[in-house]
């Protein structure tokens, strides 16, 4: 009103003076009207827009934090499996030997020096894979090589430790059906079954079958021991080997009854 009426009293009151100012200040009417409607709204855009970058930041910072103690926790669960299944394992497998070797010394001296041996490559070993879990060594002690020559290695030490007839099948596999990563991990599922037969089972004959197939790689370990109640076992080793098998897509199947043996069928597909 005040532009229409200012242009007015300059240009004069003539009609067509009157309608352009009007139609003039009804325009700038209009741009003020929507200026007025919409400013509130850009405004409240902003301030959403802000609120949702620093909601955004916040739970960043949260998912990393999440992301850092997923990270943690998986490393401590791996360097527990490699523990037991190494360290532990080794240490056990001394304990035997040495209680062995003591109460056999005098009646026989000849089998105590094995066994003293076995301790000492025992020994050996576990400071080697003490000295990986640290990071001085940057790779696996396992041998390279076919994994029936690894295999058959761990159940020649097997047999010498304990006197336990081990029967063995084992299936020359090329590098290509069987990397390194995956002979690890059918060694250490080997290790693990070997020293429950040794500290639970009470066995006389051990069988293992290394077979390939074409939905993967099959390890058969059975024992003709006490067995046990599957469903009530929950230790860590069982356990362990079905993680380390996950990693590779395969799995670990695990049969047993009081007084009828062990089975235990690892598959890597």
């Amino acid at each position: 009103m005040a532009i229409t009426l200012g242009a007015t009293l300059r240009q004069g009151w003539e009609a067509d003076v009157l309608a352009t100012n009007t139609v003039s200040s009804l325009g700038v009417y209009a741009v003020s009207a929507v200026m007025a409607v919409m400013t509130p709204k850009a405004l409240a855009m902003r301030d959403e827009r802000v609120q949702l970058r620093a909601e955004l930041k916040t739970t960043q910072l949260e998912l990393s934090e999440v992301y850092q103690r997923q990270g943690a926790a998986e490393e401590r669960e791996r360097l527990a499996r490699e523990i037991h299944d190494t360290l532990a394992q080794g240490f056990a497998s001394i304990i035997v030997l040495a209680e062995a070797a003591q109460s056999g010394l005098s009646a026989d001296p000849g089998r105590s020096a094995q066994q003293l041996q076995s301790i000492e490559q025992t020994a050996r070993e576990n400071l080697a894979e003490a000295r990986i879990l640290v990071g001085a060594v940057p790779h696996s002690t396992v041998a390279a090589g076919s994994v029936a020559t690894t295999l058959r290695r761990t159940l020649d030490r097997f047999t010498e430790d304990t006197g336990l007839t081990v029967t063995a099948e084992l299936a020359e596999l090329t590098d290509a059906e069987c990397d390194q990563p995956a002979r690890v991990a059918l060694l250490r599922c080997t290790q693990e079954s070997l020293a429950n037969v040794r500290k639970h089972a009470e066995a006389s004959t051990v069988g293992v079958v290394l077979a390939l197939h074409p939905h993967g790689v099959e390890l058969e370990i059975t024992d003709d021991g006490r067995g046990f109640v599957v469903e009530e076992s929950h230790g860590f080793g069982l356990n362990g080997m079905r993680r380390r098998l996950a990693e590779f897509g395969g799995e670990l199947s695990v049969t047993s009854s009081l007084g009828d043996g062990t089975r235990i069928l690892a598959t890597l597909l």
